[in-house]
């Protein structure tokens, strides 16, 4: 309604959405701890440097487009602009004060040691339950959604978790480890050389297989010649999970694309929008942002 770009609009959506892959309490980092026999509080904290800078360059591309394309991105008309000054400051501090008080309950207990990530997940979950009761949304109808939508997730990581586990099995009793080592150890450039050539593979691995299947098979395979090579776990599981957040972004499989695709089709047929949103549209404007 606003006249922004589409392609961007939908980059800037798609993008922002996938960053949470990497900000704590991420459940990418929660399946890479675990694979990598490293603390879920250390992999947070590894992260929060490299989701501050991703947000942080996300950014700075907005402010390029809005420089350089300013068509792309028009102010919005004065009528539109409804609150100014504190009623403004109050509004945020509103939306925002809530989310923040949720994720020091979660991040903030882990990090000081006052809590397990089992026991901090748990403590979120009921700092969510208690703001959706705030908020008066909390019903038995919320309740059941969500209990199904985690029995759906749990259930799923539990057979690709199966599958890796048999699959684990069978390579190691060939001595397939011991190739998977001496090939990629003895790759040119040492450490370098395995990071860069470990970092393409990923991330074209990312096209077919999402990050449940890419953490539970290839990860472990990689974990043994990483450390080999003297490279720290903490930092390579931040860089894999950096790498594997593109899977959310790139085609034919990019869930965030189908997520974004559904969404927009609803707000179309709702009337909030003037004309329909495009695939093509969604996946041009992903392009810049991966």
């Amino acid at each position: 309604r606003a006249g922004y770009n589409m392609r961007f609009s939908t980059g800037v959506i798609a993008a922002s959405g996938t960053i949470t892959q990497v900000i704590p309490p991420s459940l990418v980092l929660i399946i890479l701890a675990d694979q990598l026999g490293q603390s879920v509080g250390d992999m947070y904290l590894g992260a929060i440097g490299p989701s501050l800078l991703q947000i942080a360059i996300f950014m700075l591309f907005t402010l390029a487009v809005a420089l350089m394309r300013p068509q792309w991105v028009p102010p919005l008309p004065e009528e539109a602009r409804t609150e100014r000054g504190w009623p403004l400051v109050r509004r945020v501090l509103r939306g925002m004060v809530p989310s923040m008080a949720l994720i020091f309950l979660v991040l903030g207990t882990l990090f000081m040691g006052l809590a397990t990530p089992t026991e901090a997940g748990a403590m979120g979950a009921m700092g969510a339950m208690g703001l959706a009761a705030l908020h008066k949304r909390l019903n038995t109808t919320l309740i059941w959604q969500a209990m199904q939508s985690t029995m759906r997730v749990t259930v799923m990581v539990i057979f690709i978790l199966l599958g890796a586990s048999v699959f684990s099995l069978v390579f190691q009793g060939v001595d397939g480890h011991v190739w998977i080592e001496e090939m990629l150890g003895d790759l040119p450039g040492g450490p370098i050389g395995f990071l860069i050539a470990v970092n393409i593979f990923v991330f074209f691995l990312a096209f077919f297989l999402d990050f449940f299947e890419i953490a539970f098979i290839v990860v472990p395979l990689l974990a043994p010649v990483a450390a080999a090579l003297g490279i720290d776990l903490v930092w390579f599981g931040v860089l894999l999970c950096v790498n594997m957040q593109t899977s959310f972004m790139h085609p034919p499989f990019g869930f965030a694309l189908f997520y974004l695709r559904g969404v927009a089709d609803q707000v179309h047929n709702n009337k909030a929008i003037p004309r329909p949103v495009s695939t093509k549209d969604i996946y041009l404007g992903a392009i810049p942002w991966l």
